[in-house]
C-alpha cells in the first residue's frame, strides 16, 4: 500500500506547489511553473490539466509571449483583491499592500512603542493599514492580513510566547483580535521566520535549504528545509540569539540568562559597549552612523560582533549544511560586520559544508518580512495549499 500511495502523495504535493505559485503570482504559465520548480514541462502540463479539470485553477486570457504562440495565463478562481501585511518592531511598524498573487504595491511606516501593549499598538496599525488599503485600485478590499512580530510566536494560537521587552503581549490572541477588527483571515508569524521566507524565495539563485539571519537591535534566524519553513517542536527553531558563548561571559541577557550571543553581537550590545567607552549613542542607528563614518572603535566592535555571530553560524552550517545563509537586518548593511561573519564561517566550518555555500546580503531589504508573511498568508488562504 505504501508503494502505491507514493505517486499519489507526490502528485498532491506537486499540485500544492503549483497552486501556491499561481495564487501568489510567481508563475502564470506552465512554462513559468516548470522553470520555478525545476521539473519537466510535460510533468507540469499533466498536473495542470488535472487541476483545470478539478477547478482548482482556471485559464484566463493570454500571457506574455517569448516567441511563438502566446501561452494561456493561469490563475486561482476568485484571486482578486489585496493582502495587508504588517511588520512590527520595537519603535515602528512597516506596512504594505500586496496584490493577491502579485507584488508589493505600496508601503508605509508608522512610529509606535511596542511596550504600550497589544491593543494600543494593533489599533494603531490596523487604522494605518485601512488608510493604506484605501489607496489600492479596487478601493481597498483586503482578503487577509499577515503580521510579523519580534518574539517567539505560537502559530497555532497566533500569540506570542514569553517575548522579551514586550509587556502584556505574551499569550495575547493577536490573530483573533485582527480578524475581529478587520473582518478578514489573519496569519501571525515571528519576524525572523517571515524574513526567512521572503529571502528564501527572493534570490535569483535558488536553493532548497537556507538559513536567514536578522541582525538588528536583537538577533533572530529562520530556517527553510525543502522550501518549507521549519519551526521546530515548540515553534522556536532558529532562535540562536540565546546561545551562550564564551565571549558573553557573565553579561545579563534579556532572556534572564547570562552570556548569550545577543549580549555581544546585537545592535543593543554594540550600543552598550560604546556607551561604556563614553560614546553618546542611544540606538542601533547611532552605531550604524559611526561605522559608516569609519569611527575606529565602533568599527572594531562591529567587526568583533560579526565574528561572534559567525562563530555560532559555523555550528549551524556544520549541522544543517544549507545551500545559503542570507544576512538581513540593520547590522548586515555594515561591511565590517558581514565580512567578519563570512570569514568566520569559511574558516571554521567544514570544507564540505562551505564548498557550495552562498553567503549573501538581503535581496529584499526592509521588505523581506512583508513579502515573507504575505507568502505565508497566501498559503493559508488557499485551502489546497495546506492539504496532503
Amino acid at each position: 500500500m505504501a508503494q502505491l500511495a507514493r505517486p499519489r502523495v507526490a502528485a498532491a504535493r506537486l499540485e500544492r506547489e503549483i497552486l501556491v505559485l499561481v495564487s501568489s503570482g510567481r508563475a502564470r504559465s506552465r512554462k513559468e511553473i516548470a522553470e520555478s520548480l525545476g521539473i519537466a514541462p510535460s510533468t507540469v502540463s499533466q498536473r495542470v490539466q488535472a487541476m483545470l479539470a478539478s477547478g482548482a485553477i482556471e485559464e484566463t486570457g493570454e500571457g506574455a509571449s517569448s516567441g511563438g504562440r502566446r501561452p494561456r495565463a493561469l490563475r486561482v478562481p476568485g484571486s482578486t483583491g489585496h493582502l495587508g501585511v504588517v511588520d512590527i518592531g520595537g519603535t515602528h511598524a512597516r506596512l504594505g499592500i500586496l496584490r493577491h498573487g502579485g507584488e508589493l504595491t505600496t508601503t508605509t511606516e508608522v512610529a509606535l512603542a511596542i511596550a504600550d501593549g497589544p491593543e494600543p499598538v494593533l489599533t494603531q496599525v490596523t487604522a494605518a493599514l485601512r488608510e493604506l488599503a484605501g489607496t489600492a485600485s479596487d478601493g481597498g478590499r483586503l482578503l487577509g492580513v499577515g503580521i510579523s512580530l519580534p518574539g517567539p510566536v505560537d502559530v497555532a494560537r497566533r500569540a506570542l510566547d514569553s517575548p522579551s521587552r514586550m509587556p502584556g503581549w505574551s499569550g495575547f490572541d493577536v490573530g483573533t483580535w485582527l480578524e475581529d477588527a478587520l473582518g478578514i483571515p489573519a496569519v501571525v508569524e515571528n519576524d525572523a521566520n517571515a524574513m526567512a521566507v521572503g529571502e528564501h524565495f527572493g534570490h535569483a539563485r535558488r536553493t532548497r535549504h537556507s538559513v536567514s539571519v536578522k541582525a538588528g537591535s536583537a538577533i533572530g534566524a529562520g530556517i527553510l528545509v525543502d522550501d518549507r519553513l521549519h519551526r521546530g517542536t515548540g515553534g522556536a527553531a532558529g532562535d540562536i540569539t540565546h546561545t551562550r558563548i564564551p565571549a558573553g561571559g557573565d553579561t545579563p541577557c534579556s532572556c534572564g540568562n547570562r552570556g548569550c550571543l545577543e549580549t555581544v553581537a546585537s545592535g543593543a550590545a554594540l550600543v552598550r559597549l560604546l556607551r561604556e567607552q563614553g560614546y553618546d549613542v542611544a540606538a542601533t542607528a547611532d552605531v550604524l552612523a559611526l561605522v559608516r563614518d569609519a569611527e575606529p572603535v565602533a568599527t572594531t566592535l562591529t567587526r568583533t560582533a560579526g565574528r561572534h555571530l559567525g562563530e555560532v553560524l559555523c555550528a549551524v552550517v556544520n549541522f544543517f549544511n544549507p545551500g545559503a545563509v542570507y544576512l538581513g537586518g540593520a547590522l548586515s548593511t555594515l561591511e565590517p560586520f558581514v565580512s567578519a561573519i563570512r570569514s568566520q564561517i569559511y574558516e571554521g566550518a567544514h570544507p564540505l559544508m562551505t564548498r557550495d555555500l552562498v553567503i549573501a546580503p538581503s535581496a529584499l531589504g526592509a521588505d523581506a518580512n512583508l513579502v515573507g508573511v504575505g507568502r505565508l498568508l497566501e498559503d493559508a488562504l488557499v485551502p489546497h495549499a495546506l492539504a496532503g
